[in-house]
């Protein structure tokens, strides 16, 4: 890791971040392989207690709190919590959420040891500059029975789509830029690396789910614009079978306390 490396916010672009991220193809995507892992968790009829770290504008866990959830909702960023704020006022599901403005690491200090029945953290390990160190702040917040939902950007699938697109000088680099862009994570993952980090804080994997595990290899990316449908339905029908799931630009894993 670049000792120069700091955590990353997404502070002063959350209108960047929306357009961006989730509304395109690819954030769709993303919503729609989340809706569906999840939602043995979120139809459940007996309310959960949620937390949602890296929240962002709170798109996601509006599948909590319709069904009645409580969530949490935390970012480091405080225009990201207004943003969501405003957002679930709209609709019409604030008295389902409680929100923070804090980091992380602030975390544990802040929630004075509650434990939550879900935990949610997507895009965000890949943000920090020391993202092993996320794992036992994430299961010092789980119920000794709950499910930690957490995504984090793949270092193997962002190398192969490299050489799909003959990116060699930047692959052989290691995957290093001299000038880093803002909204390209700073610390994609190898999925190896995160088993022996889950491996070592006693936490053990349920479910591996690619995302994105097509789209980001299109050689037209027009195609997947036209024909959007089609190639959510055979993402979802895919992206848990080997070896697709690997090539997922994000892996999506459900994770609970390992057995002693």
């Amino acid at each position: 890791m670049n000792k120069h490396t700091k955590d990353q916010s997404f502070a002063g672009l959350t209108d960047k971040f929306a357009k961006n991220i989730y509304a395109t193809a690819k954030g769709q995507i993303r919503l729609a392989v989340l809706a569906r892992d999840l939602a043995p968790l979120y139809q459940q009829s007996t309310p959960l207690r949620v937390l949602d770290i890296g929240a962002g504008i709170g798109q996601f866990s509006q599948n909590f709190a319709r069904h009645g959830h409580h969530v949490t909702h935390t970012d480091i960023a405080d225009d990201m919590v207004l943003a969501a704020q405003e957002r679930h006022q709209h609709e019409g599901l604030s008295s389902h959420y409680s929100y923070h403005c804090a980091s992380l690491q602030k975390l544990p200090e802040l929630l004075q040891g509650q434990q939550f029945d879900v935990v949610l953290c997507h895009a965000v390990l890949e943000w920090l500059a020391e993202p092993a160190d996320a794992l036992p702040l994430l299961k010092r917040f789980l119920k000794p029975q709950g499910k930690l939902s957490l995504m984090f950007y793949n270092r193997d699938a962002k190398l192969m789509a490299n050489m799909v697109f003959g990116n060699f000088d930047y692959v052989e680099a290691d995957l290093q830029v001299k000038k880093r862009v803002r909204m390209s994570p700073q610390q994609p993952i190898a999925p190896a690396a995160m088993d022996l980090w889950l491996k070592e804080h006693k936490l053990a994997v349920l479910q591996r789910t690619g995302v994105r595990c097509f789209h980001d290899y299109l050689r037209d990316p027009e195609q997947g614009k036209q024909h959007f449908d089609q190639l959510l339905r055979l993402e979802l029908q895919y992206n848990q079978q080997p070896p697709f799931a690997a090539l997922g630009r994000y892996q999506h894993w459900q994770i609970t306390h390992a057995d002693d």
